[in-house]
């Protein structure tokens, strides 16, 4: 178990609780607006009992642990953290590409995931593109499916990058995620590590028009972060 980082306080990663974030290292995907690359690759930095220290002395005071990465589903055994995180009593979120849909149907069954966010990236036609990775879209697809079919609490988010996404997806996104429970849109930021240079965010008219053609599907559906 790799873990990057821990935030020690955030009011907006889990919604409706006071929480901490837990950053995992380690991605499969490449994405060219990623802005957590130290991430991606790297060492160890956090142990678990220090972290796990943490949370003990935080009961009462946090409701919940945000895991993110990176890819936290890389860590087969995840289960080892989440474990002892729900024995304190702590409810979870999960950050998830959605690659690893029966690590994530694990997870649920198991009752160690309280709420999940889940990325797309693009329509599914560009998928690869976006993600930096090839043959993801049949995973992708799959963990949409398990959300939209559950019962755990979840949202879909999408980071506009202007030379990346186009209005015209947000058609084929709709239909993809019609009936979802939540959709974020979120504009992005250039955090100074981004793999791609040349990236920009979307003028506001354009997330404007995103935001109105994914509503026309997707009924909850925001920006988040303007």
């Amino acid at each position: 178990m790799r873990i990057g980082g821990l935030q020690k306080l955030t009011l907006l990663d889990f919604p409706q609780k006071v929480a901490c974030t837990i950053f995992l290292q380690g991605c499969n995907y490449r994405c060219p607006f990623c802005h957590n690359t130290p991430l991606l690759e790297g060492t160890q930095e956090l142990s678990v009992s220090s972290v796990l220290d943490f949370l003990k002395k935080r009961q009462g005071m946090l409701d919940g642990v945000a895991i993110t990465g990176g890819e936290p589903l890389l860590n087969q055994d995840i289960v080892s953290l989440l474990e002892p995180i729900k024995a304190l009593g702590y409810a979870v979120k999960l950050d998830t590409n959605g690659s690893f849909p029966e690590r994530l149907r694990m997870l649920i069954d198991q009752g160690l995931i309280d709420y999940v966010a889940m990325d797309i990236k693009n329509c599914p036609e560009k998928y690869d593109l976006t993600c930096g990775s090839k043959n993801t879209l049949k995973a992708v697809e799959q963990s949409v499916r398990l959300l939209l079919d559950g019962t755990i609490p979840y949202e879909f988010r999408t980071t506009v990058v202007d030379e990346l996404h186009e209005e015209e997806d947000f058609h084929k996104i709709g239909t993809w995620l019609r009936g979802a429970k939540a959709y974020y849109l979120q504009s992005f930021v250039d955090s100074g590590n981004v793999l791609s240079e040349g990236l920009h965010a979307a003028s506001k008219e354009k997330l404007a028009n995103i935001l109105a053609i994914a509503g026309q599907y997707i009924q909850n559906t925001s920006i988040r972060g303007l």
